[in-house]
């Protein structure tokens, strides 16, 4: 008994010392890519082709995401809504919902998983085979180049994907109220945007640009100090996939929460 509760304390003191080494690393690691990101010259072109790589190549996969999310929506609450005598609040429930909420958050979900992995992967694979250092010898600034071109694609592009995915999504919710009805598409978004207002945007954009921030940032900051070799690669993607998904939870409850406080919800 007693040596399994050393094990146990063993452990745990492991958790906690991972959990402020990781942080403390996190934390520096973003002190740099704010001190170099912001100092000329900049590279433009490194970053449009990172938002290439990391925005357009993605459009697909949020296209079905976005649009069976609309469908599902709506098909799996129409016929409580239905039920209730509601049917006609279907559009505003689904727009408000989408909008709000589910786009956001399952978009930036979504892209946690294939960018944060990929971005991690990447930039893990540069760091075993040495490349990284090859550029710090060649004198090349591989926190410029590497990192901050990528934290700044995702803090672009996932804003832009989940307006996509919105629109997707609404498209598919149209979809899903025609599947029983025959609904009139200009009646439907008519009574969309009609529910909708600056407060339902705002609020929703906003925390968009965080979740880009946070998974660029643990994407790269896993990728950059994974070690191992190969081995390393795989568990930094993993691990990259986990804290991105919940950094984006996280961050959507204290947005969601300030966004209460201010009356904007």
């Amino acid at each position: 008994m007693a040596v399994e509760k050393t094990g146990s304390r063993t452990l745990f003191s492991k958790g906690v010392d991972n959990f402020f080494e990781s942080t403390t690393e996190m934390s520096r690691f973003t002190v740099n890519v704010f001190r170099e990101g912001i100092k000329p010259p900049y590279e433009f072109k490194e970053i449009l082709n990172q938002c290439f790589e990391i925005g357009i190549k993605s459009f697909l996969l949020v296209s079905v995401t976005g649009f069976i999310l609309g469908l599902v929506l709506v098909m799996q609450s129409r016929p409580t809504l239905v039920e209730f005598g509601a049917g006609s609040y279907l559009p505003a429930m689904s727009s408000i919902s989408i909008v709000r909420e589910i786009g956001p958050l399952v978009t930036a979900l979504i892209c946690a998983g294939k960018i944060g992995s990929g971005i991690s992967a990447e930039l893990g694979s540069m760091k075993v085979t040495e490349q990284i250092d090859a550029m710090e010898v060649s004198g090349t600034n591989p926190f410029k180049y590497l990192v901050a071109t990528r934290i700044m694609a995702t803090t672009i592009m996932i804003p832009i994907l989940t307006v996509y995915a919105d629109t997707i999504a609404l498209f598919g919710a149209y979809t899903g109220a025609n599947v029983t009805d025959a609904v009139n598409l200009s009646f439907y978004f008519n009574r969309v945007f009609s529910s909708l207002s600056f407060n339902d945007v705002i609020p929703s954009f906003i925390k968009t640009v965080f979740f880009g921030f946070a998974i660029g940032l643990v994407g790269c900051t896993k990728g950059y100090y994974s070690k191992k070799g190969t081995e390393g690669v795989g568990e930094a993607a993993n691990v990259s996939v986990v804290v991105s998904m919940l950094s984006v939870i996280i961050i959507d409850m204290v947005v969601t929460q300030i966004s209460s406080m201010l009356g904007y919800l």
